[in-house]
């Protein structure tokens, strides 16, 4: 597959999951009118995900669930409590989340993972396997400057081989790195260095060297990968 597959594939799948922006979906329903290929590209990702909007048969809770979930999240005021209820019912979170299993993953993540907090995220970012579309990672950004990186479970990587982070705005020249980061630890990143964060980011993990790649560019295949979403 060439490169420009590759960014038909990623086109559809954004559309598809209803991460891009209104004039951006637009531009794509009407390309799809005459270009055949994208249509088929659509037509792929809507049958490849369509069973993730399945109801799974109910499932008792495990008993000591509720615990560990009162233990990870300690008394905070009521204005932590509120402001931690905006963000979660905020529409444009679950817009990232229109499969089921999407939902469920970034609902478990956030209980076990996450605290509570007094700023609300000013944008999310949910990083998904672009092959089976898993979410794997969380971007979020509540200070200007910095984003913190959480993993929703342990990345296996091979020998001599390291997790890269990236990140691209629109009209630069290409992604930039961020760093090499650690299979299943939050990480702290500063981008202070960097213009501010916008809507529609780009931003992805690949596997490189295990000093980085040697060119200041991906060199490896995306493991995950997902766009910047503004929340307040």
């Amino acid at each position: 597959m060439n490169h420009t597959d590759d960014d038909l594939q990623q086109l559809a799948g954004e559309y598809v999951l209803g991460t891009l922006p209104a004039p951006q979906r637009r531009e794509i329903e009407q390309r799809m009118t005459y270009d055949a290929t994208l249509r088929d590209a659509v037509a792929q990702w809507e049958a490849r995900l369509h069973p993730l909007t399945s109801i799974p048969a109910e499932q008792p809770l495990p008993t000591t669930l509720w615990a560990r979930i009162a233990n990870s999240i300690q008394p905070a005021s009521r204005s932590l409590d509120s402001g931690w209820q905006r963000w979660w019912n905020d529409l444009r979170l679950w817009r990232l989340t229109t499969a089921g299993s999407f939902a469920a993953a970034l609902l478990l993540g956030i209980l076990v993972l996450a605290r509570p907090v007094v700023q609300e995220p000013k944008f999310m970012v949910v990083l998904v396997d672009p092959q089976g579309q898993t979410p794997g990672w969380i971007v979020q950004a509540k200070l200007e400057g910095q984003i913190s990186l959480v993993p929703l479970g342990q990345e296996r990587v091979p020998a001599n081989k390291a997790l890269q982070f990236w990140t691209k705005g629109d009209n630069w020249k290409g992604p930039v790195s961020l760093g090499l980061v650690k299979p299943g630890q939050t990480a702290q990143i500063p981008l202070d260095h960097l213009p501010p964060m916008q809507p529609n980011q780009l931003f992805e993990i690949t596997l490189e060297p295990e000093s980085g790649s040697p060119i200041g560019r991906p060199t490896g295949p995306i493991l995950y990968i997902g766009r910047a979403v503004k929340m307040t």
